[in-house]
């Protein structure tokens, strides 16, 4: 059974992280023009024009052998290696941060720490792989490095670089309010007045920067309606 796998590479336009060693190479699967094709990238849709879907097979022979796995910290390091340069590629990396019983924590890190798209990443990929080679994993959580504090202050530490650009075009941005700081998801709202309001460019660009700062599993940015 193949699996399509999803990708944060489309998402994080910026910040790299650089990886030149891991612990043995890794053949890459490549298209016919030479391409690395990663098993996290869902942008290569079959289109009718001859653009194949990027896949990943699950049951490919492999030097980790085909029956289920224990669960220990070198079965997950060596099932994680198989995607790792994938990761590399897009700019990020996986490391294992604590197993916990059945439940292990990874942190993405690099260009896929901050991606919005690291939720995807994390369970269609990652976790998808982790529990078909080692059955006794029941989950998996991204775990995220410790950020700032969230609150007002930290916000406008964010939205004052963006707030020069906002005022050329006659636009403000200012904290509505914040919700569930304690929760599983926060949520951070938003009153952006002016022209750039209509731009979702604009609001995705701002979100993106807000997610990066503070580094919270599960911060949702939420925007007021104007009046």
């Amino acid at each position: 059974m193949k699996l399509v796998l999803f990708s944060c590479l489309s998402a994080c336009a910026t910040g790299a992280f650089l990886q030149t060693t891991f612990a043995r190479p890794r053949t890459l699967l490549k298209d016919a023009d030479g391409q690395v094709i990663s098993p996290f990238d869902d942008s290569r849709q079959q289109d009718g024009g001859g653009t194949s879907t990027a896949t990943y097979t699950p049951t490919a022979p492999t030097e980790l052998g085909d029956g289920p796995l224990d669960l220990t910290y070198e079965n997950v390091e060596m099932v994680l290696e198989e995607m790792r340069p994938y990761l590399i590629q897009d700019g990020g990396n996986v490391a294992i941060t604590e197993i916990d019983g059945p439940v292990v924590k990874l942190e993405l890190q690099g260009a896929c720490g901050s991606c919005p798209s690291s939720t995807q990443t994390m369970k269609m990929g990652l976790e998808r792989r982790l529990r078909e080679r080692i059955p006794e994993i029941q989950e998996v959580i991204q775990s995220m490095p410790e950020g700032p504090e969230l609150n007002n202050e930290q916000i406008d530490v964010v939205l004052n670089g963006v707030r020069p650009f906002l005022q050329v075009a006659g636009g403000t941005i200012d904290i509505d309010r914040i919700e569930d700081v304690d929760g599983l998801q926060p949520t951070i709202w938003l009153d952006m007045r002016g022209a750039s309001a209509a731009l979702a460019s604009v609001k995705l660009e701002i979100a993106q920067r807000l997610q990066r700062h503070f580094m919270m599993p599960g911060l949702r940015i939420e925007w007021v309606r104007a009046p």
